[in-house]
């Protein structure tokens, strides 16, 4: 166990260190499928607390909202206030309304937050209360460049991020150079490349004049640590897909990603992600950046959905900020106007969300998003929807008639395919 300790520099028990022993079955969060159980040994959860501290001292303040039974909350605000020895504050489900009342109330001094926590706290009113809190640390996942800097701006502290999974067997962590867009550089020790389906690395990223990613479909690829199968320990239970993780002495991680030439690595979606349309290979997470810079977005998700032929169409989930309405021709006239869209990437089908759904760790359930496609109920807009039933092809988003809507599936059906994926 972890042991208490005196003194500036917190001291770790030998006997925490054992590699031996099941302490904790971490789930994974199930965005993309079922959730599987990692194991993790009192020698993980001890090496990360060593490590991962964030410079935490004893009288410091952790607040987490998280679930305990998740990788994040465990590693990244359990384990640090742990090894260092100070206060530890939980809140049995995160609420977007009571983050600041809660920060003042325990006088949090450390925030860890995951998924799109960022987002829902910042679509709360602005207050002055939130130039006032003690906080000095805020660090997570996942939130966007423009959520990190908004969230900079009213509290006063830069959220600091990294990339990782239950698993553990790859790291990557913003550094003071890195893009605003970019994830970071590797972990130290780890050996961390994209790689084609053939296990070999792919092309560093080209951008063109407007920042755009040129080279997609040759620089995507999985991330994946080339000495990392060492560290993942395991799903419970489960070797086969332990062995879809650790092949050799490489762990894939069935996250997409690309690096630029100075190194910096870049988040393209889950292995779910992929999208092909029209023969060309991309992933949502380009492409959901560029539409989280449309006036009014909270939340945005990008995923594939059945082409009524063949390959794909480009889906997206909008949840916009209280009091704000979609306008379709503001929204068609940003997707043509945008530098760094690629040809293929403009959504065909649009779903506004009332509220979107996701995981316990606050992650976008987009296996429900893909199941519900653009059929189930609520308000979906399409772009030139002529084009799927064999007219001509524009740019304007309208509202997905009930007789539109009839024709596409007829297209479907004659093609011998369905219109929701999973």
């Amino acid at each position: 166990m972890l042991a208490a300790h005196a003194g500036t520099e917190p001291r770790l028990h030998d006997a925490a260190r054992d590699p031996h022993t099941l302490l904790a079955l971490l789930f994974t969060s199930g965005s993309t499928g079922a959730p599987k159980a990692v194991m993790c040994s009192t020698g993980r959860l001890a090496m990360l607390g060593t490590i991962n501290y964030r410079n935490l001292v004893r009288d410091d303040v952790a607040y987490s909202a998280m679930p305990m039974f998740h990788g994040n909350a465990m590693f990244a605000a359990f384990a640090p206030a742990a090894f260092v020895g100070c206060t530890f504050a939980m809140r049995r489900r995160f609420s977007a309304s009571g983050f600041l009342p809660d920060v003042l109330r325990f006088g949090a001094t450390y925030v860890n937050y995951v998924g799109r926590s960022l987002s829902y706290i910042l679509a709360q009113p602005e207050h002055p209360e939130e130039k006032r809190t003690r906080l000095r640390t805020v660090f997570g996942t996942e939130a966007s460049s423009h959520d990190r800097a908004e969230f900079a701006r009213r509290f006063g502290v830069e959220p600091g991020e990294s990339y990782g999974s239950s698993e553990g067997g790859v790291v990557i962590g913003r550094t003071s150079d890195t893009p605003p867009d970019a994830l970071g550089v590797a972990g130290a020790y780890m050996d961390v490349a994209i790689l084609d389906e053939d296990g070999r690395e792919c092309p560093r990223a080209e951008f063109d004049a407007d920042g755009g990613l040129a080279n997609a479909d040759e620089a995507i690829g999985e991330i994946c640590n080339l000495t990392g199968a060492a560290m993942f320990e395991g799903y419970y239970r489960n070797p086969e897909a332990t062995a879809e993780r650790n092949i050799g002495e490489v762990y894939h991680s069935g996250d997409l990603g690309y690096r630029d030439a100075d190194g910096f690595f870049y988040f393209a979606g889950r292995s779910g992600d992929k999208i092909r349309v029209d023969s060309e290979n991309f992933s949502a997470g380009p492409v959901e950046r560029i539409l989280d810079r449309f006036p009014g977005v909270l939340v945005v998700a990008v995923y594939p959905v059945p082409d009524p032929r063949t390959g794909d169409q480009v889906m997206a989930a909008i949840q916009l900020e209280p009091g704000v309405a979609f306008d379709p021709a503001a929204f068609s006239e940003f997707c043509r106007t945008q530098p760094d869209m690629g040809t293929k990437w403009a959504p065909r089908f649009v779903r506004i969300m009332e509220t979107m759904p996701v995981t316990a760790t606050r992650k976008i359930a987009k296996p429900d998003l893909r199941r519900q496609s653009w059929t189930g109920p609520g308000e979906v807009y399409v772009r030139g929807g002529a084009a799927l039933v064999g007219g001509d092809d524009d740019d304007e988003f309208r509202p997905l008639t009930s007789a539109l809507r009839d024709s596409v599936l007829e297209q479907y059906s004659l093609h011998g395919r369905q219109p929701t994926g999973v």
